[in-house]
C-alpha cells in the first residue's frame, strides 16, 4: 500500500512541477483576448502552397486574421468588404489572412476566389485546428491586429469592414489621418 501511495505522490509532484514550468514559460499576455498578442499558428499558403507562420505574414502590418469556410454564407457576405477594405489598404500597411477551414483539397477554395475577385493571402487549414487554438465560436470568425500582433477587435459572425467605424479604426491603427482611408465601394456577394 505504502508503495502505491509513493507512486501516486510521485506522479503528483511531477504534474504539478510540469505545469509550473508551463505557466513559467508561457507569454501571459499570448491569448485570444483584447490586448493580447494572437497565438501563432501554421496553415499552408494557397498560393506557394506551403506551410506558413501567421505571426511572420503579419508581421509589421496592421492585420486581419479572418477563419472562414466556403460552405459558409455569412463568410461569402463579408468577404466583399474585406476585399474593398484591401484593395484600399494594401499599400499603407493593411494585411488580410484568411484562413480557411474547409476539409479537402484547395480547389475549392481557389474556385470561391476567383469568383468573388479575392486578392489578400488566402490560407487553408484543413484541421480546423486554428478554431481551438483561437478560440472561436464558428464561422466567420475575425481578430483584427495591429502592428505588434496584438488583439484590437474580435468580430464573431460577418461583418461590414469598409464601414466608417472601421475606417477610423484602421486609421488610427496604421497611423494615418482618417480621410486618407477611403470609402471603398463594395460589390455585392455572388
Amino acid at each position: 500500500m505504502s508503495k502505491q501511495w509513493l507512486m501516486v505522490g510521485g506522479v503528483v509532484a511531477g504534474l504539478v512541477a510540469g505545469a509550473a514550468i508551463l505557466v513559467k514559460f508561457t507569454p501571459e499576455d499570448v491569448g485570444v483576448g483584447i490586448n493580447q498578442v494572437a497565438p501563432d499558428y501554421r496553415a499552408v499558403n494557397l498560393a506557394s502552397g506551403d506551410s506558413v507562420s501567421l505571426r511572420d505574414l503579419g508581421r509589421g502590418n496592421v492585420t486581419l486574421v479572418n477563419i472562414w469556410a466556403t460552405w459558409c454564407g455569412p463568410c461569402r457576405e463579408e468577404m466583399p468588404s474585406m476585399q474593398a477594405t484591401y484593395a484600399a489598404l494594401r499599400d499603407r500597411g493593411f494585411r488580410i489572412l484568411a484562413v480557411s477551414i474547409d476539409d479537402g483539397g484547395d480547389e475549392k477554395i481557389r474556385a470561391f476566389a476567383q469568383e468573388l475577385g479575392i486578392t489578400f493571402d488566402l490560407l487553408h487549414d484543413a484541421s480546423g485546428r486554428i478554431q481551438q487554438v483561437y478560440q472561436t465560436t464558428g464561422v466567420p470568425e475575425s481578430f483584427l491586429l495591429d502592428r505588434e500582433g496584438r488583439i484590437i477587435k474580435r468580430v464573431i459572425g460577418a461583418h461590414d469592414w469598409s464601414s466608417a467605424a472601421n475606417r477610423r479604426l484602421l486609421a488610427r491603427s496604421l497611423g494615418i489621418p482618417e480621410d486618407e482611408v477611403p470609402a471603398p465601394a463594395t460589390v455585392s456577394a455572388r
